[in-house]
């Protein structure tokens, strides 16, 4: 069941595969809602199996992400998708800046 893959204080591995229903309901969203995410580019499946689209938990984290900034900010689909890649370069370059200080200065 959805329900007992995470919680909100729960880490998910990143590679920790979804089904389509699974995806739903973790994040608490229609599947509609999630089919028009991956129509968008915003969503991308890992493969697709007897129950659909499977998705790992990169796209838990952006269908969260995507929801808080529709409902908090009133952000369209297309403006969502831009912000989500936008944040996860930004957290990417500062986990380099992260990795290149302790190679600089060590911890």
């Amino acid at each position: 069941m959805a329900a007992s893959k995470t919680t909100s204080a729960e880490p998910l591995e990143p590679d920790t595969p979804f089904d389509l229903a699974e995806l739903c309901g973790t994040c608490g969203v229609s599947a509609e809602w999630v089919i028009e995410l991956v129509e968008e580019g915003i969503l991308e499946p890992v493969a697709y199996g007897r129950r659909g689209p499977r998705f790992t938990a990169v796209a838990v984290r952006r269908v969260q992400t995507v929801r808080r900034l529709q409902r908090d900010l009133g952000v369209n689909r297309a403006g969502a998708g831009l912000a989500v890649e936008l944040i996860e370069e930004v957290e990417t370059l500062r986990r380099r800046v992260r990795m290149l200080e302790s190679q600089l200065f060590g911890d």
